[in-house]
């Protein structure tokens, strides 16, 4: 705790050989002292404190010291403060988050880090740090004897924490966040995630006394403007997204599979994740009329560097949603006769209704090399060269923008999709809107009355 009530005594001379000069001291009520060999010295250590308190400094309770002091004594490196944020985040991250937080301290780290002779190069220091020094589950593992020696150098060169207070070098951070590897600009989502990520390891630090406050509250900074509204060239008509969806069973007995795979995304409004983790017993699929799925959870492709089993894949609850939330989804005729023949014809495995050639979750590789051969087949050129159904994921955008445009409630829709009302307002307004052709047909009718 700090306290600004403090009294400073003079000095004064006790019977010691040694340090008979005494200097005592009060913060909050207790009492602290210092003994010296001579008065001078007493007298330059009460002038200190003296002046710490003139300058409105408060002191830390239990140690008795100005916390300056405190945090001088305290002097942590940027990178054991950084590599020790990494593993305290560890245990409750899910695993893309914690690839997240490496990546972003990553880069803050190799932009603290000095330039010159003796630097390890570029891409063995973002190795180095990204797989080893913030990987928390590897931090009981020996690197290899590079990465090692990279990660070496980072300790004894890296900045102390409270060397960061300069609005100057943290923007000299900001600028490499903002940045891609190839030296573009970032997109703006990209940016705040990593500026996120740089905060609260900031705010760590002020927690820990290491630094006086947060640097980053000083710096200016125009964040570029994430894009979130929807782009509406990327999405599919019912027509196109049909023929892609033909051009997907066209491909041999891969596509077959994969059919009902996108064809949950489309008529369902699922995410790639949720599909993956689809599993029998949650498909109610009656001979007729509509069925109904109860999404319980999703299955998003990690790194197996970041998840707690090394598998590929991280089994998680739905996303902005508590663990065990079930989704209801109500789901078309037609869908239900998709997932009736994929089940007679493939099964399951393990209960779940895809999998990969080797079995385990269909990756994203290999969905989207079918995804991107069922375009070229079933676009024009030109489509293909725009952004129309770009990605697998445009079939959600297309589902969605489809209930939208057949009246169904934002709030309907936004609970069939596992999103928020405020989420839709935002990211769908042009859909929404709906208006073009209406007003389009009023002007013309205008310009029409004029010259006539």
């Amino acid at each position: 705790m700090h306290s600004y009530d403090v009294r400073i005594w003079s000095v004064r001379k006790r019977p010691s050989k040694a340090a008979p000069f005494q200097l005592r001291w009060q913060v909050d009520g207790k009492e602290h002292q210092e003994k010296f060999a001579t008065k001078t010295l007493a007298d330059a250590r009460r002038a200190e404190l003296l002046t710490a308190t003139r300058k409105g400094e408060p002191f830390d309770t239990e140690t008795g010291l100005p916390i300056s002091e405190v945090r001088e004594r305290n002097r942590t490196s940027w990178y054991a403060h950084a590599r020790a944020h990494a593993a305290r985040k560890w245990p409750t991250a899910a695993a893309k988050h914690r690839a997240s937080i490496a990546e972003s301290l990553t880069i803050a780290t190799m932009a603290l880090c000095p330039t010159g002779k003796g630097r390890p190069t570029d891409d063995l220091l973002r190795r180095a740090l990204y797989q080893w020094g913030f990987n928390a589950g590897r931090h009981d593992q020996e690197p290899p004897q590079a990465e090692a020696k990279a990660l070496a150098w980072v300790e004894r060169n890296s900045p102390a924490v409270v060397d960061l207070d300069s609005a100057k070098r943290v923007r000299a951070v900001l600028e490499h966040l903002a940045k891609r590897q190839d030296g573009k600009p970032a997109a703006a989502n990209t940016f705040r995630r990593r500026r996120a990520v740089l905060s609260n390891c900031l705010r760590l630090a002020v927690e820990h006394e290491l630094l006086p406050g947060n640097p980053l509250h000083r710096v200016h900074w125009e964040t570029p403007k994430a894009v979130e509204e929807l782009d509406v060239r990327s999405v599919a008509t019912p027509t196109q997204a049909r023929a892609l969806l033909d051009a997907v069973r066209a491909q041999g007995p891969r596509g077959a599979h994969l059919v009902a795979f996108f064809a949950c995304i489309y008529y369902a409004a699922m995410r790639p994740e949720e599909v993956s983790m689809l599993s029998a017993d949650q498909c109610d699929l009656p001979s007729e009329g509509w069925g109904r799925l109860m999404l319980a959870g999703a299955r998003p492709q990690v790194g197996s560097a970041w998840t707690d089993d090394g598998k590929p894949y991280e089994e998680r609850q739905l996303k902005h949603r508590a663990r065990r939330a079930v989704r209801p989804v109500p789901i078309p005729p037609v869908l239900v006769g998709i997932l009736r023949d994929h089940l007679e014809a493939f099964g399951t495995a393990d209960g779940r209704l895809f999998s990969a050639v080797r079995g385990g979750p269909v990756r994203s590789q290999e969905y989207g090399a079918v995804w991107k051969e069922a375009r070229r087949k079933a676009l024009t050129p030109a489509q293909v060269a725009s952004p129309l159904a770009a990605i697998p994921y445009d079939l959600r955008h297309a589902c969605v923008s489809f209930w939208l445009r057949s009246g169904v409630s934002l709030a309907e829709t936004a609970r069939r999709a596992g999103q928020s009302v405020a989420v839709l307002q935002r990211y769908y307004a042009k859909v929404l809107d709906g208006e073009e052709d209406r007003v389009n047909a009023l002007i013309e009718q205008g310009l029409t009355e004029h010259e006539a």
